[in-house]
């Protein structure tokens, strides 16, 4: 029996977000290959860029990346010589990243692409349509945001389920069965 598709990809507003973004990351990624760079160190670069000798904690809520994938990303940043990692010198439990040299003089070079690619994507809309688009897409993602903080309001999806909001390993507790 085939099911009705009751909201086809093209009406999904997820759908269009996530084609939009693997398009852009496309576009950026054939570009910073001519650099040997890959495409997950510039959102990193581009935050510290913005403010240098961020926590890794921070990164992590910027880049909105699991803190996992963010040290994975650091130690290889730290492996091309764009960053490094030190000790906060106030409180010895946080570790702050800084721009090496080479991860400075790579803005230069790398944030051109930004304003290249936001050109392309922007192609024959009028400058007001993009604004609006850009007022929209922030409030959509605070609209989710809001919804995945801890003690939100749940949403309930069509069977009436509760929807979980994400949680870290820390706060992970073994499930009852169901019976």
């Amino acid at each position: 029996m085939q099911t009705k598709l009751v909201l086809p990809p093209e009406r999904s507003l997820g759908n269009q977000v996530r084609r939009c973004h693997r398009m852009f990351e496309r576009l950026l990624s054939a570009r910073l290959a001519n650099h040997d760079l890959n495409s997950g160190f510039w959102y990193y670069l581009r935050a510290l860029w913005i403010q240098d000798g961020r926590t890794q904690k921070e990164l992590s809520e910027i880049t909105n990346v699991a803190e996992n994938t963010t040290v994975t990303m650091i130690n290889l940043m730290i492996e091309r010589g764009l960053v490094t990692r030190a000790r906060d010198t106030m409180d010895r439990r946080k570790l702050r990243i800084s721009l090496t040299a080479r991860g400075r003089k790579l803005q230069p070079e790398l944030f051109p692409y930004a304003f290249e690619i936001n050109r392309i994507a922007a192609a024959g809309i009028p400058a007001g349509e993009i604004e609006t688009c850009l007022e929209v897409l922030t409030r959509m993602a605070d609209n989710l945001q809001r919804a995945l903080a801890p003690g939100s309001a749940k949403t309930s999806d069509a069977a009436g389920s509760k929807a979980r909001s994400p949680i870290t390993r820390r706060q992970r507790r073994p499930r009852a069965e169901a019976g």
